[in-house]
């Protein structure tokens, strides 16, 4: 084929097996994300690992496909890497499968697969295995991504949300809620006073940090993502069997943030975040690990929000600007689809 003959967009031949499926993962996907000068292509990746190994998957849907602050290849790496730190492991290896629908621009995929690499390479991770189909037009809204990941959790280190004891400390690493804002301006043609970009970014290098700092005196770690921080604070709270009082005065949501979510009726307590992280620890070294988290550039703003306590296992109370308490209850239906 021809420079002037080839395709501008994906054609369902891509998705064949043939030339033309060669030539999309050989010129568009491997030249922008693998790690080695010539890659084997066998039917599976072979890695050597030795210890306790954590495993992922997710699957990123999200619309629109690029927006301020980053893209699903970006959102894609970071999630499945967010995802192994959140237990501990270092994260080693992920695999891209890549459905991508009839019509879809090859210089979008271009521009997909070069935040790919390039967050992989910022992660210190790398794509060893991955697949790629194409559905029909009309069947595929454009391009779906699916990765795993496998990690080593190094000897002796165990953390899990069910590990959350009374007296433990709820430290969150940075303000709340810019995910899901700049994906909706981003979908809607919102425009705000300021810019707000979404906070996606790889997590392994303050966990480590952290870690490294903190050993066991981390219990649990978990990045509240889709239904936000509320949502995530009940998962903890119910796989715990503990109850937790938190602080409205102390949640930290950026004030521009904070304003569009009360112009769009929003609460940030339920909005989606990429980049930031739940830490439940020992009381004892609280302040330690909030220094320890506020040395690196992403936890520079993170703060304590409340604490465990004993009660009814599941529920989680906050304390308000005013005085009383009220139930922060699990977020019920879909605040913002397509989101991650």
């Amino acid at each position: 084929m021809s420079e002037t003959d080839k395709p501008e967009t994906v054609l369902l031949a891509h998705g064949s097996g043939g030339s033309l499926s060669h030539e999309l993962v050989a010129g568009r996907v491997l030249f922008r994300i693998s790690t080695e000068a010539t890659p084997t292509l066998d039917d599976s990746a072979v890695v050597e690992m030795h210890g306790c190994i954590a495993f992922t998957t997710d699957s990123y849907i999200v619309d629109p496909l690029f927006f301020p602050g980053g893209d699903i290849g970006r959102l894609a790496v970071c999630g499945t890497v967010n995802d192994l730190s959140m237990v501990g492991a270092i994260p080693r290896h992920l695999s891209l499968a890549l459905i991508l629908e009839e019509g879809f621009p090859l210089q979008s995929l271009d521009a997909v697969m070069r935040s790919v690499g390039d967050t992989c390479r910022e992660a210190g991770v790398d794509i060893i295995t991955g697949d790629t189909k194409v559905v029909n037009r009309g069947k595929g809204d454009g391009l779906f991504i699916n990765t795993a990941g496998i990690g080593l959790v190094p000897d002796g280190r165990h953390i899990s949300g069910k590990l959350a004891r009374p007296g433990d400390r709820i430290l969150v690493s940075g303000s709340l809620a810019e995910h899901g804002l700049a994906i909706m301006a981003a979908r809607e043609g919102l425009a705000f006073s300021s810019a707000i970009r979404s906070d996606c970014a790889p997590l392994n290098g303050i966990v480590g940090a952290l870690l490294e700092a903190m050993g066991d005196a981390v219990h649990c770690m978990r990045d509240p993502t889709r239904g936000g921080l509320g949502t995530t604070l009940n998962e903890l709270a119910s796989q715990s069997r503990v109850a937790m009082l938190i602080d409205e005065s102390a949640i930290p949501v950026r004030p521009d943030v904070r304003a569009a979510c009360e112009m769009l009726g929003l609460d940030p307590m339920y909005v989606a975040n990429e980049g930031k992280f739940i830490a439940i620890v020992e009381p004892s070294r609280a302040e330690a690990a909030l220094r320890a988290l506020r040395v690196h550039p992403l936890g520079k703003n993170a703060v304590d929000i409340g604490e465990v306590v004993a009660g009814r296992p599941g529920r989680v109370m906050m304390r308000t600007h005013l005085g009383p308490t009220r139930l922060v209850a699990m977020l019920s239906g879909e605040l913002l689809p397509r989101i991650c």
